[in-house]
């Protein structure tokens, strides 16, 4: 059955599925949809309209749901939808959307958010992403799956992050950084491939070899971003194992607009 706290405030057009568990003082608003088996800590405020998966953890004090931090939004009906199995730790803070762009703030499932990581409006965040504490999306950011950020890292409102990054401590991401890499600082800079992180995920020495190739293509042979993408392309035809890796980067690549970590 679901547990509400005596002292929760839930509001009446709230939908909450069987086993949620609602915590002491919070506060769960019209427009909000929790799917069973998640349960919401102490004095947390959660805000519509927000769409919650299955099974995700939100420790006390989060702020979610609520309006945009954008001077534009005019009270449109923008939302945020999030997954399933994710873990929310305590004092996150994650927008809604604004009509300026697809109007949805969207989390995948399987995510690992530590405390005080703020997510603004209309962030496209993947699965299996990992967000360490202080860690801050500006508005518009697209972070892909497996991706992992670093503590007190802030990354620039319309950023893209491919699948596979490691992002170290404290950086400052103003560009998009490819997949696979490994980046850190402030300026920012690529310091490699993020082989451990690949091996851990199952990727072969054949795979590694292919994403070291890119990294090259990238880094290393004084290419244009196009050329680059041309012959990462032709790299699927050399070694077919990595044909998905390949056309993961080769996509990437072709959505680039504010350049890429160097």
């Amino acid at each position: 059955m679901t547990r509400i706290h005596p002292t929760a405030i839930v509001d009446g057009g709230a939908e909450l599925g069987e086993t949620v568990e609602v915590g002491p003082y919070t506060i769960v608003g019209a427009g909000v949809r929790i799917g069973e088996g998640t349960s919401i800590g102490a004095h947390c405020v959660i805000e519509g309209p927000s769409r919650f998966g299955r099974d995700n953890r939100i420790a006390p004090y989060c702020a979610l749901g609520g309006a945009p931090q954008d001077k534009k939004y005019r009270g449109e009906p923008t939302e945020l939808h999030i997954g399933d199995g994710n873990t929310i730790r305590e004092y996150c803070n994650f927008n809604r959307g604004t009509a300026q762009d697809a109007g949805v703030t969207r989390i995948g499932d399987d995510n690992w958010f530590m405390a005080n990581v703020h997510i603004a409006h209309d962030c496209q965040v993947g699965s299996h992403t990992v967000m360490a504490n202080y860690a801050a999306l500006a508005g518009h950011v697209h972070l892909d799956d497996w991706t992992i950020v670093g503590g007190l890292s802030g990354i620039h409102q319309f950023c893209r992050v491919g699948a596979h990054v490691m992002i170290g401590f404290s950086s400052a991401v103003s560009q998009d950084v490819p997949p696979f890499m490994m980046v850190d600082g402030n300026p920012l800079a690529v310091r490699g491939v993020n082989l451990e992180g690949l091996r851990r995920r199952g990727f072969d020495a054949e795979r590694l070899g292919a994403v070291k190739q890119m990294h090259r293509l990238l880094y290393r042979q004084g290419l244009t971003l196009e050329q680059a993408r041309e012959a990462v392309a032709r790299l699927a035809d050399d070694v077919p194992a990595a044909a998905a890796d390949a056309a993961l980067m080769t996509a990437f690549l072709a959505r680039v607009t504010r350049g890429i970590a160097r």
